[in-house]
């Protein structure tokens, strides 16, 4: 017997999975744009994947290089070779680029967006290192476009907890802003006290020096540039030392407690009660009832 399912309801074998890029930038229907664009953009795809290895292989080339003519020693030693191989990838990320803007429908949107933009940053030292040679460092911001390697690997078992995360990162945000905040009068009260107790003899030459001693002894850095000499001293940033410890555990208690709060409204949200005894907070695979034993029902 002929199925009766509707032909345009059944998925087609040539429409890839449509991709967030193509949401967002514009997805061409036909002829080359579309195929340059499942290259670039569309990671399902056997090409993409192809392309994306290779990409990702080329920054990290480039990053090396970069690092290694930075070494005195190498850099004078191959310069002309990394030389060629620097202006080799600068050409390579250009093309790249160049193509991610005409397989596009918006190819404005695509150049405002981030990952746009860091492309864009990617290439122009090179070019501008040609008028002001110590832009040339600026190469390692190519760093940023390993991001990419999420869409490789495909973490999406991960997506979820960098979103909720976020989130309670975002829900946190006025606490830890005022924590900051109050933060921030601690280290310049005690920094003054040290100025005024210490004095530019023993190093606290002025208040922004003393309070840049304050934060860096809060947060148990202590570079050591900077010691007080005096038995006042000693003992305020001990003081300090101790008052550090606890401080640095509180952005991460708010967060922490956001993020089990939005947890257990999660779980309320989709929690079944007892039809026998009433009793709530069933989850969802809950068989039987915490409280009385009964089955639960399936709705």
């Amino acid at each position: 017997m002929m199925s009766t399912k509707p032909s345009s309801l059944r998925p087609s074998a040539e429409e890839p999975i449509r991709s967030p890029e193509a949401e967002i930038f514009g997805r061409p229907e036909r002829g080359w744009r579309r195929k340059l664009f499942t290259v670039i953009f569309e990671s399902d795809t056997p090409a993409g994947k192809t392309f994306d290895v290779a990409l990702l292989l080329a920054i990290i080339a480039s990053v090396v290089v970069v690092m290694l003519d930075s070494v005195q020693s190498l850099g004078r030693r191959y310069q002309q070779l990394f030389g060629v191989l620097e202006w080799t990838f600068t050409l390579l990320f250009t093309v790249e680029y160049v193509a991610r803007l005409l397989c596009v429908e918006r190819p404005g949107r695509y150049a405002r967006s981030f990952f746009g933009i860091v492309d864009l940053i990617a290439i122009l030292p090179t070019y501008l290192a040609l008028f002001f040679p110590a832009l040339q460092v600026l190469m390692d911001i190519r760093l940023l476009r390993m991001l990419r390697v999420f869409r490789i690997l495909k973490l999406t078992a991960y997506i979820r907890e960098y979103s909720a995360l976020g989130a309670a990162l975002a829900a946190s945000r006025r606490k830890i802003l005022v924590f900051i905040g109050a933060v921030a009068i601690i280290v310049l009260l005690l920094g003054t006290v040290m100025y005024m107790v210490e004095g530019p003899g023993n190093g606290f030459t002025s208040i922004p020096i003393a309070v840049y001693w304050a934060i860096t002894t809060m947060t148990t850095v202590g570079f050591g540039d900077i010691v007080p000499k005096t038995d006042l001293g000693r003992t305020i940033a001990s003081f300090i030392m101790l008052l550090g410890w606890g401080i640095l555990a509180v952005p991460t208690g708010i967060v922490t407690a956001e993020m089990t709060s939005r947890r257990v409204r999660e779980d309320l949200s989709c929690s079944r009660s007892c039809d026998a005894c009433g009793t709530p907070g069933h989850g969802p695979q809950a068989l039987y009832c915490q409280d009385c034993g009964a089955r639960l029902s399936e709705s």
